[in-house]
């Protein structure tokens, strides 16, 4: 989880998360204006459709008051700094209640209010059920952490001596497809069309491996298309129906969904994102999310993520080995309190994953000392003085509410 540095003019290299050693020059682009704030909403979590009798379910008790007034204070002022349309937050503490809100609006055209019912994108925490697909097949024994990937896929570059386990944890060496630039010229002329994985893949084959497999830690959308590859060739269907079945369907996560193209099931917030060819602030709504596929193409809402951030956390659908090998978080240079497991960060006891893609982007963590939960939604993903937004948003909620264990990510440089 060093900085996500964004490497390339249009910052795509990283754009599906915060947490990448690849760094180069980021160009300047303006910043969303802050679009006319609307009052907070709150609401329990029950109004987002937890279903009845969930053993899940949260307090169903606010906050203390004066806490709440604090949170409220400083999420408004991040949005404010920040110039976030629209957010929400949803933060769940066990014995002291729970915190559900939004703020701002979902649509800056028609000024439509930010709800914590809304469908967002999610980007990389797509990963998170990735890899989870993943060890389940380690569970089932069809799949060797320590097995190259030749085992199972042809034609990696060095696929002899890349093991799953580092296509994981993000220590294989491949290089990024997202840092080739005729991958950047494709995705940008054009953010509307589709790609396949292999045609993803294939930018990045083009260019010679970084490091030795194991070596050094690189934040690398490449490895997880080929952990969807694996997915689909060893789980024998498509890597959406394995996730439904496998993941969703078990989790009870019936708004999440892994988009064949650009769908968006309503009601959903619009995007907005300066990663465009001339850097102006666009609506990346319905750009198509197949560039990022098993990486980073998935849509949830917050109901969703509240659930999901616990199971993935503690290994819910992973027996208690498998789970051990997932929370072994490799130390990242240059980032302290924290490391990566398989696809999976700790950031000072938090643990979870985050998300960014044009004009969306989501934190969803566990704090198990607490038992403690938090879910940040937001729709962009303009960076603020080189960080991203939803790290500003995730840091000033920790330090009131957990000030033991602050959420933090290094700057984007």
């Amino acid at each position: 989880m060093p900085a996500v540095r964004r490497a390339s003019a249009r910052r795509l290299v990283a754009a599906l998360v915060a947490l990448t050693a690849v760094g180069s020059a980021v160009v300047a682009a303006p910043s969303v204006q802050a679009a006319p704030r609307q009052a907070a909403h709150a609401v329990s979590l029950r109004t987002t459709g937890l279903p009845s009798g969930t053993a899940r379910a949260a307090d169903d008790c606010p906050l203390d008051p004066a806490l709440v007034a604090r949170l409220d204070k400083a999420i408004e002022a991040v949005q404010k700094e920040t110039g976030t349309p629209g957010v929400t937050v949803g933060l769940w503490m066990p014995g002291r209640g729970d915190y559900v809100r939004s703020f701002g609006v979902a649509d800056k055209a028609t000024g439509a209010p930010m709800r914590p019912d809304l469908y967002m994108r999610i980007g990389s925490e797509t990963k998170t059920f990735t890899a989870t697909a993943v060890l389940e097949l380690v569970d089932q024994g069809l799949v060797k952490l320590d097995a190259p990937i030749v085992t199972y896929l042809r034609g990696v570059p060095d696929g002899r001596h890349i093991t799953i386990r580092q296509l994981l944890e993000m220590r294989s060496g491949l290089f990024p497809y997202t840092a080739d630039a005729g991958f950047q010229k494709a995705f940008f002329t054009n953010p509307y069309q589709p790609f396949t994985p292999q045609q993803l893949l294939a930018y990045g084959y083009r260019h010679p491996n970084l490091f030795a497999p194991g070596t050094k830690f690189l934040y690398d959308n490449s490895n997880y298309i080929l952990l969807g590859l694996l997915v689909e060739k060893v789980g024998r269907m498509p890597l959406a129906d394995f996730i439904r079945e496998r993941v969703l369907k078990p989790s009870h996560l019936d708004h999440s969904h892994f988009p064949f193209a650009a769908e968006f099931p309503r009601p959903h917030a619009h995007g907005y994102t300066n990663q465009t060819l001339t850097g102006a602030v666009a609506d990346s709504t319905h750009w198509n999310p197949s560039w990022g596929w098993a990486a980073g193409a998935m849509i949830s809402d917050l109901r969703d993520l509240h659930l999901w951030a616990k199971d993935v956390a503690t290994g819910t659908l992973l027996s208690p080995a498998t789970q051990a090998q997932r929370l072994k978080f490799v130390p990242v240079a240059g980032f302290t309190g924290g490391g990566y497991g398989l696809g999976l960060f700790e950031t000072h006891g938090w643990r979870g994953h985050n998300g960014s893609l044009p004009g969306y982007e989501s934190v969803t963590v566990y704090l198990p000392q607490e038992d403690a939960t938090l879910v940040i939604l937001l729709n962009t993903d303009i960076l603020y003085k080189g960080t991203e937004p939803s790290t500003l948003f995730a840091q000033a909620v920790t330090s009131v509410a957990t000030p033991e264990n602050v959420y933090t990510l290094p700057n984007e440089g």
